[in-house]
Order: C-alpha cells, then structure tokens, then sequence
C-alpha cells in the first residue's frame, strides 16, 4: 500500500510540474507574440507636427497604452521615445530614437529686378525676406559684381543658408542705366501705343488702352497681346492674397507652397530670353519663354508655385509630384488657374506648365476649370496666341 500511495504522489508531482511547464511555455509564447512594427523613416524634419503613435506601423497581439501625444521637434537632436503595449498576460516597453533634423533649403523671397541709374544707389538688401523650417534668423548675401556708376545689366542672385549648410539661392538682375536712356525708351513707349476696341469670334467685348488690352475686363497678356514695357505694377495684392489662402490650405496637408518666380519686368523678361534663344536657339526657346513684352509674368497676376519639398521646381518634372495634382484640382477655388494646361500648346502657344498660374478671379476659374478638363483663356475668349 505505501508503495502505491508513494506512486500516486509522484505522479501527482510529476502532473502538477508538467503543468507549470505547460502555463510557463504559453506564457512565453504569447509573450513572444507581441510584435510592434515602426515606420521605416524615423527622420523628421525640425519644427515640423508630428504625433509619437505617428512612427507606430503596426501592432500585434496587444494593444497600445501609451496615450498619444505631439513631439517636441524644436531642436536639431536624437530623441528618444517610449510606447507601452499589454495583453492580458504582459506589459511591454518599445524605445526607439528618432532623429530630428533640417534638410531643407530657406526661402527666399525679393523682387527678381532692381532699376536705377548711373550714380544712385540703391539698398539691395532691404525688401529681402528668408523664411526657413528652423525659425533662426538668417543673413542674406548679394553674389556677383556690380557697379551703380556704370551701366549696365547685371545678373546677380542672393544666397542665404541656415545652421545645418541648407542653402538657397535666387536669381535677380540690377539694371543701371542712363537717364538719356530712361527718357527716350518712354517716348518711344508713349508713341506706339495704340488704343481701340473689338469684339472677340466669342462675342466678348474688347479694348486696349494705353498699350494693355482687355477682354471682358480681364488683362490679357499673350504672343498676341503685348504690355508696354514700361509696364511694372509688380505682383498685385489680389495674385499674392490669393495664392497665400491656397498655400495655407495646402500646409494642411504637408504641402510648403512658395512662389518660385513671380512679377517680372520687361527688361528682367528679356534677359530670361535672350539666354533661352542662346542657349536653346528661337524656335525652341518660343515654347517655353514668352519674348519680353509679351509675358504674363510682367502683368503681375501670374507667377511660378514651387515647394520646398520638391528639388524640380519650374521644370516638368514637377508635374508628377502630389502637390502639382493638387494645384491642378483646387486651384480655381482661389481664382487662380493652369494658364498652359496639358495638350493646348498649339492654342496658348506654350508647352504644359503645371507650376504656371493666373489670377483671373474664382468665378472665371471656375469656368475655365471646367471639371478638371482645363479651357484656355484662349479658347474661353475666342482669340489666337500667335506672335505677328
């Protein structure tokens, strides 16, 4: 009997061990079980809102306890970040660092040209504003040679870069001339100008006045309808009021709108030109750069967006990029539309421009977008684009 009863108690050990075993390794597989995945790009750009479960991917067999919460990305540093998960049998601790960085370029933002003459001179510096993600405050520097005692055309830009090497840079030119020359480009401005009103193949009312002409009371600059080149209103407050309520709403999405080229003038424009028919010959250059005078860019209700986060800007290879499909479907809700919309070249005379804009007011925007199915000024009008 005692050695059966010396039997049955082993056994009863031998059970009761087994099944400790037993809980031990299901604890230990369901422990092993919780997997937490991160985003595999744990580099964020300083001052810029992100959230700590932004960097969680996915987690399994538990759940998060870790309340969300913004980061502080304020500094140029490698934080560390904690996430706690649990089951039913476990809590668990996942650090992880993330870097915060600054790889982005300041903006710059100044008029593209300056015009005295011989012997004034003029602050260059004073009407510059650098913006950048870090908030530090920047100086900027004039590059290149000029002389306000000599005449002459000078293509200068200005450089600004931040503590982390980011540097921008943007083109301007400084025309210093004489005033025999000032004098006597207005009298030949003032003899040519030739007003009279028409009506458009669309029945639209037209007039040019003092060298600019309208249609239905819309500016109209094109290889048809020149500006005077005396003409320099700069970028109109309706052109920058509108394309500041756009870029606001696109910051929303992470977008960081700025305007890459805007109000230039007459002689600016034939600079530009006059480099573009060197460089890529007349023929080609007429596609893609209007002949001075001719530019929408000298009216002051057009200019050229650009994106901090995109490295192609004014180049087609921006139209592939998320914020060009976005301008493209929103930006008539600001009275702004693509001037040179994809397949009417042969229209509007120039090939596609995604980053190209005009203000012509929401209620026309609206019209020309036509449901994402862009018309031309052009075509809307009933009027040619085509040098004489």
């Amino acid at each position: 009997m005692k050695k059966i009863r010396r039997i049955k108690k082993k056994r009863v050990v031998v059970a009761i061990v087994i099944a400790l075993l037993l809980t031990i390794l299901i604890i230990v597989i369901i422990n092993s079980c919780i997997k937490v995945k991160l985003i595999k790009d744990l580099n964020v750009e300083i001052n810029t809102e992100v959230n700590l479960l932004s960097f969680v991917d996915k987690v399994e067999n538990a759940k998060i306890e870790t309340k969300d919460k913004k980061i502080d990305t304020s500094k140029l540093e490698k934080k560390e970040l904690t996430i706690k998960v649990s089951n039913k049998l476990r809590n668990k601790k996942i650090k992880f660092k993330i870097n915060i960085i600054d790889t982005t370029k300041p903006n710059i933002e100044s008029n593209e040209e300056f015009k005295t003459t011989v012997g004034e001179e003029i602050d260059l510096l004073k009407d510059v504003k650098v913006t950048d993600n870090s908030k530090e405050e920047i100086k900027v520097q004039v590059i290149g040679e000029y002389d306000f005692n000599k005449e002459g055309t000078y293509n200068l830009k200005y450089s600004a870069k931040d503590s982390s090497n980011n540097e921008a840079t943007k083109d301007f030119v400084l025309i210093v001339e004489s005033k025999s020359t000032t004098k006597k480009e207005s009298s030949q401005n003032n003899s040519s100008v030739n007003d009279n009103k028409f009506t458009t193949s669309k029945g639209f009312k037209g007039k040019t006045e003092n060298g600019i002409t309208y249609i239905d009371g819309v500016l109209i600059a094109n290889k048809t309808y020149s500006l005077p080149s005396t003409y320099a209103p700069g970028l109109l407050s309706s052109t920058k009021e509108a394309f500041n309520n756009m870029s606001a709403d696109a910051s929303a999405l992470g977008f960081n709108l700025y305007i890459g080229s805007g109000f230039r003038s007459y002689e600016t424009q034939k600079t530009i030109y006059n480099n573009y028919v060197a460089r890529d010959g007349q023929t080609n250059a007429d596609t893609y750069s209007a002949r001075p005078g001719y530019s929408e860019h000298q009216s002051g209700l057009a200019f050229d967006v650009c994106d901090s986060n995109v490295s192609a800007c004014i180049t087609s290879e921006f139209d592939t990029s998320d914020q060009a499909k976005w301008i493209n479907d929103n930006c008539y809700k600001y009275g702004l539309i693509i001037r040179y919309p994809k397949n009417k070249d042969d229209i509007t005379g120039y090939m596609y421009e995604s980053w190209h804009l005009r203000y012509v007011g929401v209620d026309l925007a609206t019209k020309l977008y036509n449901n994402g199915n862009w018309i031309t000024l052009e075509e809307y009008f009933g009027i040619d684009s085509n040098y004489k």
